[in-house]
């Protein structure tokens, strides 16, 4: 019994941490340093019903926030939005005007687990973020170092890692690094 209530409340927790199912929603996959940053960001976009922040990027099953190290998994978000509000390349483009692209990870959060993919769903999204890494590479004299791969398998991170922002806007972290983050990316992408 005890097991079963274990298992249940494992279950009812990622429940939580799924986007309202809404049939009319695409979903974009997106890493770029610490999800708490790109989560925030992403959020700031009119068209974009809600960011979940998780882990994808390697075929090892079931990882943890404890464990991506070892799994070779990146810190991802998945993007829900509004296709007849806002449009893949447009995403791309955040992505590119809130990161730097030729670091693996943004700072101060380097390494395999904070590295830059953009994850796409089919060949129409694969055409829009290579003409995208296309242009960025060579205004960064060829030095880009985004990743572009089919999405494989989303898991959503740990409840406490959902909306960790706006839940806590006093975090140190929070304050020193996601603020800043997103306020640079509003004054670039909302210009």
């Amino acid at each position: 019994m005890r097991y079963l209530i274990i298992l249940l409340i494992s279950f009812n927790s990622l429940a939580q941490t799924k986007a309202p199912i809404n049939p009319n929603l695409k979903v974009a996959y997106f890493a770029s340093g610490c999800f708490w940053c790109v989560e925030a960001i992403y959020e700031s976009i009119p068209g974009v019903e809600e960011v979940i922040s998780g882990y994808a990027g390697s075929s090892v099953k079931n990882p943890t926030y404890r464990t991506i190290k070892d799994t070779g998994h990146a810190e991802t978000v998945a993007v829900y939005y509004h296709p007849n509000q806002v449009n893949f390349k447009t995403l791309v483009k955040a992505y590119y005007d809130s990161q730097d692209p030729t670091t693996v990870g943004q700072k101060p959060d380097f390494g395999k687990s904070y590295r830059s993919i953009i994850f796409y769903n089919n060949a129409e999204e694969q055409n829009i973020a290579w003409d995208a890494f296309k242009i960025i590479n060579k205004k960064h004299n060829g030095k880009a170092v985004t990743s572009i791969e089919k999405i494989g398998k989303f898991y959503p991170a740990e409840d406490y890692h959902q909306d960790f922002e706006k839940r806590n806007p006093n975090h140190p972290y929070i304050k020193a690094v996601s603020i800043p983050r997103l306020n640079r990316f509003k004054e670039k992408f909302f210009d």
